[in-house]
């Protein structure tokens, strides 16, 4: 099979039609430009929920007062400048699913498996080109849908981004449950469609179209990591397809698989049997992986880009790649621990505390191998080594509180308070942001033929360090004292009243790391027109992209694909002059490759 793919792939080579501009840039079916469609979507909708949830600071900090920037944006939802209580709840709703699914998942998962999956294995492209172009073409309208709901009269979905029942599954409950709701879901089903074709694709390239001497062993750990993403995202993802189709069921079509005995202002409905929490063992059995599929592709490009730049081989390669199936495995049954609080049985909680509790395992497993990578190396601090050290610490730190949301003794008392929202936000928000502005460094040469200004770069890091933690450290203190998350203003609550300073603070940094990122923006876009061109390897890396001409062509290598001798990490290898030996170089004689 594999051979045959890659003579068909060799003898098409060299025999494309010629291309018009809707076919080289908009129905593109190379995987690089592909790539750079869901780099541009994801910023894109980025900016959007960046914007989303400085708005939400801005109630949360000054509830009730006249503000123009939420009149200019939110108009009818903002009288007066001041929100509405139940626009707040939408905004929490668009603003997560757009993080989590569209610019965390889709924006760099899609980014980077797309670019690199082919280019580090040693492929002409994809395995199906046309399956990648219909992928993004429905992630593409998945947020074209998404992003529409503002504009429905009774406004976007308001149901919290996990949408639980019945807020969802009844239209009639409030203006949010109704046409932005169907949206929602509509949208929803179309991204997980393209998350399937694009999955499956990932998949299907890796095993099948390495080139010659690539086995798996040899695979960058970027590979590896997002291969593993595309097979939990297989697996997870059409359980919260069959979720969002049964709770369309019960809006539409008077089925009660998510609903029971229910009351609206004295009038029984007709609804019976069904039970909300069903739909929480579905959200969140797709939900905890979603953090690993999100997670893991940021973890892949921290150890190329950790190992590249401190000049050294990457510690433990088969721990690594060993702790990432161990998470792979491990989040598929770690999902009751959203569900402490939802009258779970005592014993069940005890078992998904204990898988919750080993999950730690693997995940120190790769803290400790950053750590050990970077001790003593010749460090580059360049803005990408930057953004993935920074990847470490917050992985650590974010990691520290799941310890204690995963004991089911302690998680009661901090359950749906800002602590949580401080924990996820670290662990799986700021981290793998870090990770996608890492890899956009550390590619941008590869995907746009120039480089990327330096000086921006470390401005960048720098403050959007400062702010993360500036915003996140304090939730944890504010959860700690029973603060609730969701609440569109505390103001009713005396209990809170000396915990308004603290959200005020919160709320500066946000609105500081919110505005610095237009330092990235400016940068990114400034360097694709007038960047200094970039020279074929400027990071003196080994991994197979960086043999491929600066000018890109469709099928990447010009002539025969490299021959692949040896592994990705021969940094600083005694014997060789230079502290780099590229996968193509072939072995000395005498030479031993790496028992890694």
């Amino acid at each position: 099979m594999s051979a045959h793919v890659e003579a068909h792939a060799h003898d098409d080579h060299g025999h494309h039609h010629k291309e018009t501009f809707i076919t080289k840039y908009i129905f593109s079916q190379d995987h690089k430009m592909i790539a750079k469609q869901y780099l541009i979507t994801g910023l894109i909708m980025g900016i959007i929920g960046v914007v989303m949830s400085l708005m939400m600071r801005m109630q949360i900090a000054w509830p009730g007062e006249p503000n123009a920037f939420l009149q200019t944006f939110l108009g009818k939802w903002a009288p007066d400048g001041v929100m509405s209580a139940d626009i707040y709840l939408a905004l929490v709703t668009i603003h997560g699913t757009i993080m989590v699914f569209f610019v965390l998942t889709a924006g760099l998962s899609g980014t980077f498996s797309n670019l690199l999956i082919p280019l580090q294995i040693g492929a002409r492209d994809m395995a199906s080109g046309f399956l990648n172009m219909v992928s993004y073409w429905l992630f593409f309208i998945s947020c074209v849908i998404m992003v529409s709901s503002f504009f429905v009269e009774a406004g976007p979905a308001a149901a919290g981004w996990t949408i639980y029942p019945p807020l969802s599954a009844l239209p009639m409950a409030q203006g949010g449950s109704g046409l932005g709701m169907t949206l929602w879901l509509t949208s929803m089903a179309i991204f997980i469609a393209s998350s399937a074709l694009g999955s499956l694709n990932y998949i299907v390239t890796v095993l099948n179209l390495r080139t010659k001497g690539m086995s798996m062993t040899r695979l960058p750990l970027t590979i590896w990591t997002f291969f593993v993403t595309a097979i939990i995202g297989v697996v997870s993802f059409p359980v919260l397809l069959s979720a969002a189709l049964l709770l369309i069921m019960d809006r539409s079509f008077g089925t009660s698989f998510f609903l029971s005995d229910i009351f609206i202002q004295g009038e029984v409905l007709h609804y019976q049997g069904g039970s909300p929490v069903l739909f929480e063992h579905l959200f969140w059995f797709l939900g905890h992986p979603e953090v690993y599929i999100v997670l893991l592709p940021a973890l892949g490009i921290t150890s190329e880009i950790i190992a590249t730049n401190s000049r050294k081989p990457i510690f433990g390669y088969r721990a690594m790649i060993a702790s990432v199936l161990a998470i792979a495995f491990l989040s598929t049954i770690v999902w009751g621990h959203h569900m402490f609080v939802s009258g779970m049985n005592p014993f069940l909680g005890s078992v998904f505390t204990f898988t919750t509790l080993l999950i730690a395992i693997p995940s120190a497993v790769k803290a400790f191998n950053y750590i050990t990578t970077l001790w003593k190396g010749n460090l580059q601090l360049n803005p990408a080594m930057l953004f993935s050290i920074g990847l470490v610490s917050t992985f650590i730190t974010g990691g520290l509180t799941g310890i204690i949301l995963g004991d089911s003794a302690l998680d009661i008392n901090v359950h749906d308070t800002y602590f949580v929202v401080a924990h996820f936000h670290l662990v799986m928000g700021i981290s793998a942001l870090y990770g996608f502005f890492a890899g956009v460094y550390h590619w941008f040469p590869k995907m746009f033929g120039r480089m990327m200004n330096k000086n921006l770069g470390y401005v960048h890091f720098w403050i959007t360090a400062v702010c993360a933690y500036g915003v996140f450290f304090p939730m944890h203190f504010i959860g700690m004292a029973g603060l609730p998350r969701r609440y569109y203003t505390n103001s009713a609550f005396p209990l809170f009243d000396d915990l308004s300073n603290v959200n005020v603070v919160i709320t500066v940094f946000a609105l500081v790391g919110g505005a610095f990122q237009i330092v990235f923006f400016y940068n990114f876009f400034a360097s694709i027109f007038y960047g200094k061109k970039a020279e074929q390897n400027p990071w003196k890396s080994n991994t197979l992209e960086w043999t491929t001409p600066v000018e890109h062509i469709h099928g990447n290598w010009p002539g025969e694909i490299p021959t692949v001798h040896r592994w990705a990490y021969d940094y600083s290898k005694p014997g060789h002059d230079d502290d780099f030996v590229p996968q193509s170089v072939p072995l000395k004689e005498g030479e031993e490759e790496l028992q890694h």
